[in-house]
């Protein structure tokens, strides 16, 4: 299938999809009322909780369940072949993901934003809500670990990228500054703040920055040390300082960023030959784990994240200024990162084939050039790998719209920095809410006060990245659990969502029932799958680990259905009385 067309058609099902299935949610479900009390009012404190236009809510939580899920995921998934990845892309974000996203959003906003575990204490009971913290925070935990090292491997390939990421900081301080403390328009301002962060890049073209290894410390090391002191300011401070302008100008860059590779595409699509050149179906590469049910694991950012429970019960229903947004908000970004993770599925599948360097130094083209770079598991792992596919195959696009293919390269490679950084710092502030509410009593207590829990959250996240040596990797040792939790915690929230709408009658429950059934039957599978192979591997850690995630997962499923069906049994039998 051409791409152009592809595209074409996955975007307008989106388009579609949004204004029937994300309506019938909000109207039918949910009853969205626009006059409901929010959080944001309530309990408004200008610091976390502050009533935020619909426009920059948007912008923060989609840069926020971003990150470089979007893009690593489909770029590991393709190995399989592009068919079966546009379809869980496509299927999974209308139906399970947005769902997801929303439905957990709208529910914490009906429950003073609180947090997705929380509402689990409310709605099935204290056990759940101790489960879920535990997998939550472990999730978080790891998170924010990895992503100063994500973030550190993106600047070691491209050097160019590491003034504008920097830069981007001080621009959304000075627009922050003049919007909320000026009442300047945001929407002119943060359109000027975009053009000065594009024009960094041309700063970045010319004065690359590489941090030397040291004899006791690499740069890995170094990276990780100063992005972990990033993400303690960083959350410290109000959202309206930096987290909001900052994740606000992303939005704009995503969309840019969105548009080239659009561009790129249409051009590619009439400057010569353009094609998919990865197989449509390639069930069993050499080295890959089955088909079923990693494809469910792999792509989560694209199709559906429990990442995203967490910012959408942590920061972003803290913001939200009316009920009636969070239609736009929470469904609306998932069908945004769905279209996302598309062009990265084209970019990988069809931008790669118009030229790749080999590790030979041979420029190769069409398959031979897939081939090359997705010739078994093993050639294209690791993150560099994922990363340099997603950027070669963008660039060769973007260029054919005429732009110099090394800023176009500078570009992708700004672009992945800063949605890495934008869910770091917001990790950071969701596991502070985490450790706050799990330790504090009742509001009170010494978990409370905000620089030492956030102080919490750095030195332990700081613990597992240096637990293995001065490089910053420790989190790669348990990385491997990553991908199996983030679907089981997916699950588990719509469990939540589940219960809450059980007690709202009739069959509405079964738009977060079903999506849960199936996601969290895939998660424990290969939750199941991954423990035969550590205890294959004898890697003891990962063992125990994957052991108490999956006991815990059964837990709370079984948990939560007990609690539904003693529900529906109680409604029938009122009913019946």
């Amino acid at each position: 299938m051409p791409p152009l067309l592809l595209l074409l058609l996955v975007y307008v099902g989106y388009i579609l999809m949004y204004r029937f299935y994300g309506k019938f949610l909000s109207r039918k479900i949910f009853k969205i009322n626009k006059l409901a009390p929010v959080p944001s009012h309530e309990l408004q404190d200008d610091f976390d909780y502050v009533p935020t236009k619909k426009g920059v809510i948007f912008g923060h939580h989609f840069a926020s369940i971003a990150g470089t899920g979007p893009i690593v995921g489909p770029a590991i998934a393709i190995i399989w072949g592009w068919v079966p990845a546009v379809l869980w892309i496509f299927f999974g974000s209308i139906f399970i993901g947005a769902v997801h996203d929303f439905t957990v959003l709208i529910v914490s906003v009906r429950n003073q934003g609180r947090s997705v575990a929380d509402l689990a204490g409310k709605y099935i009971n204290k056990r759940v809500k101790i489960f879920i913290y535990i997998i939550g925070m472990f999730e978080l935990w790891l998170f924010i670990a990895i992503l100063g090292l994500v973030m550190a491997i993106i600047f070691r390939l491209y050097p160019g990228a590491v003034v504008p990421v920097w830069l981007e900081i001080p621009i959304a301080v000075w627009l922050g500054y003049l919007v909320y403390k000026k009442g300047r328009n945001y929407i002119s301002l943060s359109i000027i703040a975009v053009v000065v962060m594009y024009l960094t890049i041309i700063l970045g073209r010319y004065l690359p920055v590489i941090i030397p290894d040291l004899s006791w410390m690499p740069a890995t090391g170094s990276w990780t040390i100063l992005l972990l002191i990033y993400a303690f300011i960083a959350s410290i401070i109000p959202v309206t300082t930096l987290l909001q302008p900052r994740d606000f100008i992303n939005s704009h860059q995503l969309l840019l960023a969105m548009g080239l590779l659009i561009v790129g595409v249409i051009a590619s699509s009439f400057g010569g030959d353009f094609t998919m050149v990865a197989p449509a179906v390639n069930f069993h590469p050499e080295g890959a784990p089955s088909f079923w049910p990693f494809v469910f694991i792999i792509i989560a950012c694209g199709a559906v994240s429990g990442f995203h429970a967490l910012v959408s019960s942590g920061t972003s229903s803290k913001q939200i200024d009316n009920e009636k947004d969070t239609l736009f908000v929470g469904y609306g970004s998932m069908l945004m990162e769905g279209a996302l993770a598309l062009l990265v599925l084209i970019a990988v599948a069809a931008g790669i084939g118009m030229g790749y360097t080999d590790a030979s130094g041979n420029v190769l083209s069409g398959l031979p050039a897939w081939t090359s770079h997705y010739a078994s598991w093993q050639s294209a792992s690791g993150l560099a790998s994922k990363i340099t596919a997603f950027v070669d195959g963008s660039a060769n696009m973007i260029a054919s719209t005429g732009l110099p293919r090394e800023y176009a390269v500078i570009i992708m490679g700004v672009f992945v920095a800063s949605f890495a950084g934008t869910s770091l710092d917001t990790s950071t502030r969701l596991q502070r809410f985490f450790v706050q509410e799990l330790f504090s009593n009742n509001g009170r207590g010494l978990m409370t006060n905000k620089y030492l829990s956030t102080s919490v959250v750095i030195l332990t996240a700081g613990a597992l990245a240096f637990a293995t040596g001065a490089d910053g990797k420790g989190a790669l040792m348990l990385w491997p659990l990553f991908g199996v939790v983030n679907q089981i915690l997916a699950a588990l929230a719509l469990i939540v969502v589940t219960s809450y709408l059980c007690k709202k009658g009739g069959y509405k429950w079964l738009v977060s029932a079903i999506p849960a059934l199936f996601l969290g039957f895939m998660a424990i599978w290969a939750g199941i799958l991954n423990e035969i192979h550590f205890i294959q591997k004898m890697e003891t850690m990962l063992i125990v680990v994957n052991s108490i995630v999956i006991v815990l997962a059964v837990a709370v499923v079984v948990e939560g259905v007990i609690n539904i069906r003693s529900q529906l049994i109680s409604r029938h039998n009122l009913e019946v009385d």
